[in-house]
């Protein structure tokens, strides 16, 4: 089963993603819908505080993973494994999405 994802950047970027989900995968909805409110999160964040480096985020979005692995009720190598799963999942996931490029120009 797969997410399909849509997500837009400030520049108007346009990237379509279709996420292979994890086989116990509970609700495909609420997974799309946590993925909006974190980026919305992110994005706030840096509208109010400024502009921080693109690594700076993806250190604390992965710090963030690594925190809620660490909560969860299982041996840490299980959870490490999974969150590494997972992650590599996505990478590869949006590598092979598709990036509609600002539309801009000159009617």
């Amino acid at each position: 089963m797969k997410l399909p994802y849509r997500a837009t950047t400030r520049t108007g970027d346009v990237f379509e993603i279709e996420f292979p989900l994890h086989s116990e995968t509970g609700d495909a909805v609420r997974v799309g819908q946590l993925i909006s409110a974190v980026l919305e999160a992110i994005d706030k964040d840096i509208a109010v505080s400024g502009e921080m480096s693109n690594g700076d985020v993806l250190q604390a979005v992965a710090m963030t993973m690594a925190i809620r692995a660490g909560m969860i009720h299982a041996p840490h190598k299980t959870s490490e494994g999974l969150a590494k799963q997972l992650l590599s999942i996505a990478l590869d996931a949006m590598a092979d999405s598709t990036n509609y490029g600002p539309r801009v120009g000159h009617a």
